[in-house]
């Protein structure tokens, strides 16, 4: 037997004809949602957009949400049950809060969450043993066959009023008398209230719910023609699988690492909160806490599966940049914390020469506002047909007001660094060790550049740098950088002698 959808959905509306109306009808209603995201900043896989096969469709978003849903009802004085089905299909019932804000003696005696959901498996098994009604289309015509319901797998098994039974393999409908007791068609929230009085009241009820999240993405347009320029805008992406939509909604951004009790560990994740204000179609921002609250001054609207975009800041323009080359082919040989006395260790390296954009946060840039973390693409503009394209993206932590923003953008093309060691002597009744190094840097470009050259200092906590062809400058303990300019397809060779004691 083939369930098709479109029979399902027959069979449902024959029962709900004779069904009561379960939900709470609220007289008036405003929502208000702060989203927290789990995702980490970066590409955004396409399975978040769709549902995955043997998962629930939500269940594979990285976040959740809590709502409040501020609400008047009609309540009846005493004992008195409230049933609202309007709410999200993810919630998590252990969160659920239920208050009166016109009445705070309105209290809760009972609270429930309902969610055994009608299905055509579930209305099949509950009907086994009573009758029902099974069309069968033949061409033109339709056949109505009643009886017992004694079977329903590989299609349907049925007593007729003369005691015989006869299986039915294909039908166009089943109609059932009314539903079942225990299913509902929407996930229902249930609650024991006892109020003193009688009358309107407004309500407000709270819960988590998955199937959202949030994130954000940076577009920057690089223009060299202006020696070292850039455009910069920035949106807010919102997903909503929770299964529901929410309209005319006040939201809230809150930007920060906030701290959560997992039921194993503890997992530090990104905290959203999204909300209005009426004086501004944008975001505004100001301090929260430990975090930065981004105000939204409009309401909108948040349907459920579906993805939203909201400009995040006003577009800036004309940011001054600088690029920079760096060839760092010592980054994976760390100090350890421990002597590392093998000539072999760190001998020789090769590496590509990375490419970064760096630019100031700062006020007199169009910018000086926290910027929360997420993805920050680059393209530059071909001006031979006027078309933008793809150059480059990293990810932006979060970033202060005020502080530089560094873009990896990817490696050089036509600069080339190599490293090898030159000279290495250990004295072990001294305890010194002494380690020559020849860095070699070539520019096949049309204008000299300015490569920043790190190296690690691996070895020991102590150390020198000894006959030195460049200067250099100490970055921290275990780090040192030279910044050498190397001319149009010419080349230059950095040597120097670490001496290390322990």
């Amino acid at each position: 037997m083939n369930y098709a959808t479109n029979k399902f959905f027959a069979l449902l509306a024959t029962v709900l004809c004779s069904s009561p109306v379960i939900a709470g009808d609220p007289v008036s209603s405003d929502d208000s949602i702060t989203i927290y995201s789990r995702m980490q900043p970066g590409a955004v896989s396409p399975d978040m957009y769709r549902p995955v096969a043997g998962r629930q469709y939500g269940g594979n978003v990285p976040g959740y949400a809590i709502v409040r849903h501020d609400r008047t009802y009609d309540l009846e004085k005493g004992l008195h049950p409230l049933r609202v089905t309007d709410i999200a299909a993810l919630i998590d019932p252990t969160t659920v809060t239920f208050s009166s804000l016109d009445d705070p003696r309105t209290r809760v005696l009972e609270q429930s969450f309902q969610f055994d959901l009608v299905s055509q498996a579930k209305l099949l098994q509950r009907y086994l043993g009573h009758r029902i009604t099974v069309e069968q289309i033949r061409g033109d015509q339709v056949d109505l066959i009643e009886g017992i319901l004694l079977g329903a797998g590989d299609g349907l098994t049925l007593q007729m009023d003369d005691g015989s039974v006869q299986a039915v393999r294909s039908y166009g409908n089943l109609r059932f008398s009314q539903l079942p007791g225990g299913l509902i068609t929407r996930p229902t929230l249930e609650w024991l209230l006892d109020s003193p009085v009688s009358g309107p009241q407004k309500s407000r009820i709270a819960y988590e719910t998955q199937g959202m999240t949030w994130w954000a993405d940076y577009n920057i347009i690089y223009d060299e023609s202006r020696g070292c320029s850039m455009d910069l805008s920035a949106w807010v992406s919102i997903i909503n699988q929770s299964g529901t939509g929410y309209e005319n909604a006040r939201l809230k951004l809150i930007a920060g690492d906030v701290n959560r009790a997992e039921p194993q560990r503890p997992q530090r994740e990104v905290m959203y909160k999204m909300a209005m204000a009426e004086d501004s179609a944008g975001f505004s921002e100001k301090a929260f806490f430990e975090y930065h609250l981004y105000t939204l001054g409009r309401r909108t609207d948040l349907p459920d599966n579906s993805t939203k975009q909201l400009q995040l800041m006003p577009a800036a323009r004309g940011i001054e940049c600088e690029k920079e080359l760096v060839f760092a082919p010592t980054l994976n040989w760390p100090f350890r914390g421990h002597q590392q006395l093998e000539q072999e260790y760190g001998r020789y390296g090769q590496g590509d020469v990375n490419v970064f954009l760096r630019f100031s946060n700062e006020k007199s840039q169009q910018l000086g506002i926290p910027l929360p973390a997420g993805r920050i693409r680059v393209s530059q503009l071909d001006r031979a047909d006027g078309s933008l394209e793809f150059i480059g993206e990293d990810v932006l932590d979060h970033t202060p007001r005020n502080e530089d923003v560094l873009i990896e953008m990817g490696n050089a093309f036509d600069v080339v660094g190599e490293r090898k060691q030159t000279d290495f002597r250990v004295d072990f009744k001294t305890r010194n060790l002494w380690e020559t190094f020849e860095i070699r840097l070539r520019n096949h470009k049309d204008e000299a550049v300015v490569v920043a050259v790190l190296e690690n200092l691996y070895r020991s906590s102590n150390w020198k740098i000894e006959n030195s062809s460049h200067r250099h400058n100490k970055e921290n303990s275990s780090r040192i950088r030279f910044d050498a300019q190397v001319p149009s397809e010419g080349e230059v060779v950095i040597r120097y002698t670490a001496h290390y004691s322990w």
